[in-house]
């Protein structure tokens, strides 16, 4: 390509400042994992707080950010969540275990759980409720336990140490390094995970992963119910049906691979 070819090029893909710097101000909210203050995102931008001020007007109008009255700080508002719902429900994987999870909550009867790596644990981004009514509050954008859940367990289990250790550490209460790596150990023989009456009484759960082509983790799918009628044990009907699920949403992925 010529000079003049470069030039036209490189003029075509210049943007528009203001934008980019708007872009900033998600970026850090991103980044923070929690709300800030419109101090706070000023300084992470690297803009005056007055400066700042017109673009958090912008975005807050835009729906791209909202502020909570109360505390004053800003967080992620309805258009970036909507956004964000769409980027999940376009991923191949979800693609793939939406109806065959909705498939097998009909003919088991349990609620089944998606949930997918985040950068604070796994998370709920697809919940179909089973036929018991469950005394626990999981919906879209819960985030699992990493010691008390079966998820929590599976996803530890599955990934690089440096992607949990961090948040196993800044838990409040916790088992012991050595027993948490031991129990993991055994979740990765057994290719299945279990919480019985943990964290919530009367509720017990299986968690099994899916992988990619590539062996990564890309979805965990967790079957909870009543203790009293869920069957927890490690080869029977329900565990069975879940390896299966799993199983046919990692085909779909390798075929789409």
């Amino acid at each position: 390509m010529g000079e003049d070819g470069q030039a036209g090029q490189e003029k075509t893909q210049r943007g528009v400042q203001s934008v980019d710097v708007a872009g900033r101000f998600l970026q850090a909210l991103a980044e923070a994992r929690a709300p800030l203050s419109a101090a706070e995102l000023a300084t992470v931008v690297g803009i005056a707080p007055a400066q700042a001020h017109p673009y958090l007007v912008s975005l807050t109008r835009q729906g791209w950010i909202k502020r909570d009255h109360l505390d004053d700080r800003f967080e992620p508002g309805p258009l970036a969540l909507q956004l964000a719902r769409m980027r999940l429900e376009l991923d191949p994987g979800l693609h793939a275990a939406v109806p065959l999870v909705a498939e097998l909550t009909a003919r088991t009867g349990c609620s089944v759980a998606v949930s997918v790596p985040g950068p604070q644990g796994p998370t709920i981004v697809r919940y179909e409720r089973g036929n018991a009514p469950l005394h626990v509050n999981l919906h879209v954008g819960t985030v699992m336990s990493l010691a008390t859940t079966a998820t929590g367990r599976m996803y530890c289990a599955c990934v690089d140490q440096a992607h949990w250790v961090p948040l196993f550490d800044a838990l409040p209460a916790r088992p012991p390094r050595a027993a948490f790596l031991a129990e993991l150990d055994e979740v990765r023989s057994r290719g299945i995970a279990r919480s019985i009456d943990i964290p919530s009484p009367g509720v017990s759960s299986l968690c099994v992963p899916v992988r990619d082509a590539v062996g990564a983790l890309r979805l965990l799918l967790t079957a909870i119910g009543p203790t009293a009628n869920i069957d927890t044990t490690w080869r029977g009907e329900l565990a069975r049906a879940l390896q299966a699920t799993a199983a046919k949403i990692a085909d779909s992925l390798r075929a789409e691979g």
